[in-house]
């Protein structure tokens, strides 16, 4: 069984920074890659940021240069959030792409709200 435990979210004011964590555990024998998705209200699930096990990063556009992703070691990942805005705010849910046992799958975390307001 695999899990992915997040913490690190809540509320802030815009421009300031919150710290997301997500530890993987469990009969993980491949970790390919983790990162970060988030979803507002009304929209869909969006990539945040992914790093892999290579450490290749990747972001979305709109976070590119306030958002830093980061492996702790092979099954932790930080994302940094700094200069948060309003239209940051959401559920951000932690992902995972690896192989368990015989079959390779996406795992999700719980989520955790980010909120940015005034």
């Amino acid at each position: 069984q695999v899990q992915l435990v997040e913490s690190g979210g809540g509320l802030v004011q815009p421009g300031g920074s919150l710290r997301l964590s997500c530890a993987a555990s469990g009969s993980i024998r491949i970790l390919y890659g983790m990162g970060w998705y988030r979803q507002a209200p009304g929209k869909k699930r969006e990539l945040v940021a992914f790093i892999t096990e290579a450490g290749s990063t990747n972001y979305r556009d709109s976070v590119k240069g306030r958002f830093t992703i980061s492996r702790n070691n092979t099954k932790n990942v930080v994302l940094q959030m700094n200069s948060l805005k309003p239209e940051d705010t959401a559920v951000y849910y932690c992902n995972a792409d690896l192989l368990a046992k015989f079959v390779r799958s996406d795992y999700w975390g719980q989520g955790t709200q980010v909120t940015v307001s005034a």
